[in-house]
């Protein structure tokens, strides 16, 4: 469900509304898939950044809303490659889009919402931000590539875990805040801070991810628990429990990491739970959380300003 804060509600319902007229094609399998896909819902976390961000530094614009749905459009796009990429079945509760039309049309719909997100940007008309949306954009793709190849890879280590992380999840994070930053007439010192504020945040945000393949409700989570697994995606709790396990459960893990093997999954999350991976995990995801929550420190006080701190809160009680 979309984060509900009051000081940006009015803005947040008018790029929901841009959002749905930005998604009109006269293809109609374009206009289901996209549809499809933002009627599932999710948090919004992203282009409340921008919304919360600009409103922290001066004023939310219609520039703001437009670039606001430019990042939820970025989103949505990698999320319909990702579920081709990872064979996903389940997003949100429901079925993927590549379950429910196909892995043919889910690509090429995501190329028409990544195209119709440069399409509005060139609108905002902002070459700083185009540029930055471009690099980020490359970026996310050579994160996503990066976690490919790690997959199966048991000897992964926590300093490769962030590259990866940090590419295909916490970049848009940054590049939300920094783009709001500067629409709203901040220098480039400030929008870094901002884009710092982002970037920490979604490394906590994707460590909490990875936490909840191993401890989540699948209810409440909207997919199954062990995907990663499944994957071979070698994430923050179980490179700790390698270090740190008997010989026998790290290569327990390692082996289900090179095989794939979900029917682990039981005596895995038996091992990270009694090494205090899952623990470990939460703790790097506070630190991270702090980090993002000190570069807030220089904004001035209002409502936008405890926003960003409760997103920060947020992205990190999920599992405190």
């Amino acid at each position: 469900m979309p984060l509900s804060i009051p000081a940006i509600a009015a803005a947040f319902d008018d790029v929901n509304t841009l959002i749905v007229q930005q998604l009109r094609s006269d293809v109609g399998l374009v206009e289901d898939i996209g549809h499809y896909i933002v009627a599932a819902g999710g948090k919004r976390m992203r282009p409340t950044l921008v919304l919360l961000t600009g409103g922290a530094c001066n004023e939310i614009t219609r520039a703001h809303k437009c670039f606001a749905a430019v990042i939820e459009f970025l989103h949505t796009a990698t999320l319909l490659h990702d579920d081709v990429v990872d064979v996903s079945a389940l997003r949100r509760g429901r079925p993927t889009a590549n379950a429910a039309y196909g892995n043919a049309s889910s690509v090429l719909v995501g190329d028409f919402i990544y195209s119709r997100a440069f399409q509005l940007l060139v609108q905002i008309g902002d070459l700083r931000i185009l540029k930055d949306i471009a690099d980020t954009t490359n970026r996310i793709a050579e994160g996503e590539v990066l976690q490919l190849v790690r997959a199966g890879d048991a000897d992964t280590s926590e300093a490769q875990y962030y590259e990866v992380i940090q590419a295909k999840t916490a970049v848009l994070f940054g590049a939300a805040c920094y783009g709001g930053a500067l629409l709203a007439g901040a220098n480039e010192t400030q929008a870094i801070t901002l884009r710092d504020f982002g970037v920490n945040l979604g490394i906590a945000f994707q460590i909490v991810d990875d936490i909840l393949d191993y401890q989540g409700d699948p209810s409440t989570m909207g997919k199954n628990l062990g995907d990663d697994l499944a994957e071979g995606k070698p994430t923050l709790p179980l490179i700790h429990a390698i270090r740190t396990a008997a010989e026998d459960d790290a290569e327990l893990i390692r082996s289900a990491i090179r095989h794939k093997d979900p029917s682990l999954l039981g005596r895995v999350i038996d091992i990270i739970q009694n090494n205090g991976s899952l623990d470990y995990a939460r703790d790097r995801a506070l630190e991270f959380q702090s980090l993002a929550k000190q570069a807030l420190t220089d904004l001035p006080e209002s409502p936008f300003k405890k926003g960003l701190a409760a997103v920060a809160e947020q992205a990190v009680a999920r599992v405190v």
